[in-house]
């Protein structure tokens, strides 16, 4: 693949602690263990494009200190260019508490730190490197207005756009038609569709009306119910694989990375799934957040 993935989206360090489950209001808990680990959605979905055999190019920001080298080094480890990752003096690196229950759940708080810097001349700045680009993937762990900038230059340049509305988020009406694949999970798509989603039929719909909004295609992905895809064909249930879920975290992040990763090698869209699919299932099965993701080699191990 000679054009690249362009991420633009947030790093952050996670801060990661696994507990029996989560305490109740002034209540003290022994944890099981702590780590420190690279995280952010946009990180993580970049390395998850790269780890699937995507070129792929990240824009972001960090602070000008420990985690924001980490982050930065994790990158370049990944093959991910990182000229468009800036360390700010003027902010600390984000940072993302994350608990982890014995039973695979994920409770988490972030402080965006620079992310929450990044602005429109940052995409200014980047606009060659997302006009030339295969794909853009974006999310909402930074500022709206740089996600609308970054997606608004990439519809202008025929660059298929991919959006992850998470955490999330209503989006500027302007932004819906210039974004050709949505991915959402349950509770994402029952918030801007306004519908109940609690199973695949329910997803379809949500995901329909979703689709009416501009988007050419919709995945609703819904955890151990699977995914249900919505396109021109219609609406498609793609059954999960089975697996015993150790650590949620990253799972959304790697099935977006291979979804992103195999439509760039030119695969249809159920392929694509099915490979987010196998790598999330995989994913599920480590603790961490990049930790996690598979790279391509490893997806054999995901068949049931």
């Amino acid at each position: 693949m000679n054009k690249r993935i362009v991420v633009v989206g947030s790093l952050n360090m996670d801060l990661v602690m696994r507990m029996p489950r989560a305490p109740a209001g002034g209540e003290t808990l022994h944890g099981h263990d702590f780590a420190t680990l690279p995280g952010g959605k946009g990180a993580n979905q970049a390395v998850a494009c790269a780890r699937m055999g995507g070129t792929v190019a990240m824009v972001g920001r960090v602070g000008a200190d420990a985690y924001g080298d980490a982050l930065r080094a994790g990158l370049a480890s990944d093959g991910i260019a990182a000229t468009e990752v800036k360390a700010l003096a003027s902010a600390h690196t984000g940072v993302a508490m994350i608990w982890v229950e014995d039973d695979g759940q994920n409770r988490i708080v972030l402080a965006p730190g620079a992310n929450g810097l990044l602005d429109e001349a940052t995409v200014d700045r980047a606009g060659a490197l997302i006009d030339a680009a295969a794909m853009l993937v974006v999310q909402l762990e930074v500022p709206m207005a740089a996600v609308a900038a970054a997606v608004a230059r990439a519809h202008r340049a025929g660059v298929p756009v991919l959006m992850n509305p998470a955490p999330a988020a209503a989006l500027p009406p302007a932004m819906w038609p210039q974004i050709d694949i949505l991915v959402v999970n349950e509770s994402e798509a029952a918030m801007l569709a306004g519908l109940p989603v609690v199973d695949p039929g329910t997803a379809g719909a949500a995901g329909a009306a979703l689709r009416l909004r501009g988007p050419a295609r919709v995945l609703v992905t819904l955890g151990s119910q699977g995914v249900v895809v919505v396109d021109a064909a219609g609406a498609r249930h793609a059954p999960a694989r089975p697996v015993r879920a150790v650590d949620t975290t990253a799972a959304g992040d790697t099935f977006i990375g291979a979804i992103a990763a195999a439509l760039c090698e030119g695969s249809s869209l159920d392929d694509a799934v099915a490979l987010g699919q196998a790598a999330a299932a995989l994913c599920v099965t480590r603790r961490g957040a990049q930790a996690s993701i598979p790279h391509r080699h490893e997806i054999h191990l995901a068949k049931p």
